[in-house]
């Protein structure tokens, strides 16, 4: 996939339409950097950009040709876009390719097991860890093979990966028949993989218990949950494999698998039980792939890593706005979001989804906004947004917590929060959720 860090051209800062001259600036280097070294990332090129209406004098001034009668800024958008994938056809290395490339395979073959396991879950093959949430043996089977893809695309680097699940709750006696099933159900994609590959049983404990680096802020870390919605991984609804890398604190790589997600505009049916229906579904399976300073991108689960870039639409217009919140309450207040949007006017219904899908399909534009509030005392995790954060990033969104702070993923496995949520906007929209938040808890 063709990428270039056009940060260094534009300082790694997003350009803001009415700062005409720098813009102009910013825009003469990338365009005239694109002609003579065509590698060049069109979803950064055209982020960082923020090709607008606002920006129609800009481009108007500067690239007549470009703009021939003062076309609309959808079309002058689109002009952009085109120019800058024309660019990125031949195609060079961004810093993190090879781990985004490594880890889409990881995702698509988790994701692949989900699938299977998802078709025809049995009772026995779930069970409830100490906060009655549940576990199948698919979160045990994706997190053993995500481990074993990556131990083997990196053979001289020790994998540290934080992870959702551990074997503890598999071992002993009475969990005999539950360890059986996972270590055949991982053998027979790995096999498939690799012919002389099989595990024992211990072996695939050992790929499980590989997620347990406390994470921090030095060295590279992977971040996997499994299966990101387990409660609608079990109720037929939507659910993620989620896979980042963090590198010195920051969330450098993510990966989103879903694949229940349809390739058309979401519908609140989707988020329901309807979604099982749809499993190897043309159309049906997605894919997020993100590295930061190198864009955001979907796909079909099945056709490889992703290579349509993705671009938020910048709005202001709250009561525009399609929102977005969890499916079930006892994961995030529905009451808290439903405040919030009447505070912002916002007249829609929610469309509410399971899993870190969510950041997806904001990134691609189904919604517009999206707020978590879990319940007083709960603890965020790491993996619980990790991959989604960079994806929405890279696509141009803003992710913080409620307080508009930065979200820290350097910290360990916690990610603690100010102001009790977090919220996932453009930045035009962000900022004003985050005053709403803010008012809203005074």
């Amino acid at each position: 996939m063709a990428t270039f860090r056009i940060s260094a051209i534009l300082n790694a800062k997003p350009a803001c339409c009415n700062e005409n001259v720098n813009q102009g600036a910013r825009i003469r280097k990338v365009l005239a950097f694109a002609s003579s070294a065509p590698a060049l990332n069109a979803s950064v090129c055209v982020r960082d950009l923020q090709v607008r209406a606002t920006a129609r004098g800009v481009f108007g001034g500067l690239f007549p040709r470009l703009v021939q009668r003062q076309p609309s800024s959808k079309r002058m958008h689109k002009k952009v876009r085109n120019m800058c994938t024309a660019a990125a056809a031949a195609g060079t290395s961004g810093v993190y390719d090879t781990e985004l490339s490594k880890g889409y395979e990881a995702v698509r073959l988790a994701s692949q097991l989900c699938q299977k396991v998802q078709r025809q879950l049995s009772g026995d093959e779930k069970q409830s860890k100490n906060d009655d949430s549940p576990v199948t043996v698919a979160d045990y089977g994706a997190q053993a093979i995500v481990a074993w893809s990556l131990q083997r695309a990196f053979p001289d680097t020790r994998l540290r990966m934080v992870a959702e699940e551990d074997s503890t709750d598999l071992q002993g006696e009475g969990n005999a028949s539950i360890r059986r099933r996972i270590t055949e159900l991982v053998n027979s994609f790995i096999t498939k993989e690799d012919p002389t590959a099989n595990f024992s049983e211990q072996e695939i404990l050992d790929l499980i218990d590989l997620g347990n680096s406390p994470g921090g802020s030095e060295g590279r870390h992977w971040v996997l949950d499994p299966i990101d919605g387990t409660r609608g991984f079990v109720g037929g609804r939507q659910y993620a494999v989620c896979l980042g890398m963090i590198q010195d604190g920051e969330v450098v790589v993510g990966l989103l698998g879903c694949p229940n997600m349809p390739s058309a505009v979401m519908t609140p049916e989707d988020g329901t039980s309807a979604a099982l229906q749809g499993i190897g579904a043309e159309g049906v399976g997605m894919c997020f792939a993100a590295q930061k300073g190198g864009g955001a991108h979907k796909g079909l689960l099945t056709a490889g890593l992703p290579s349509e870039p993705l671009l938020m639409k910048n709005t202001s217009d709250c009561t525009q706005a399609r929102w977005m919140e969890s499916y079930e309450s006892r994961h995030s207040s529905h009451g808290t979001t439903e405040d919030l949007a009447k505070e912002l006017g916002i007249s829609s219904l929610p469309l509410r989804l399971d899993s870190q899908c969510k950041y997806g399909a904001l990134a691609r534009g189904d919604a517009t906004v999206y707020l978590r509030f879990p319940p007083v005392g709960y603890r965020e995790k790491i993996w619980d947004h990790a991959a989604g954060v960079v994806i929405v990033s890279e696509a141009g969104g803003k992710v913080t917590d409620a307080a508009g702070k930065k979200l820290q993923f350097g910290r360990g496995r916690w990610l603690d929060l100010e102001g009790g949520g977090i919220v996932a906007a453009c930045p035009s929209l962000h900022s004003q959720l985050v005053d709403a938040c803010v008012k809203l808890a005074a």
